[in-house]
């Protein structure tokens, strides 16, 4: 009879890459709750342009 022991491994290893994404994807959306709802850097940039002659 032939072996089958790969394939169980080889679905187990589906399931625990699919399992570990999805606890990354769950751990980004408590941040991003947690966070308030804002990205890092969405904020608007305050830029001064000083230009000689200007009083």
């Amino acid at each position: 009879m032939a072996d089958q022991s790969g394939n169980s491994r080889s679905g187990v290893t589906g399931i625990a890459f699919v399992l570990g994404a999805v606890v990354v994807i769950l751990a980004g959306l408590v941040w991003y709750i947690y966070s308030g709802g804002e990205l890092p850097g969405e904020s608007e940039p305050e830029i001064q342009i000083d230009l000689p002659g200007d009083s």
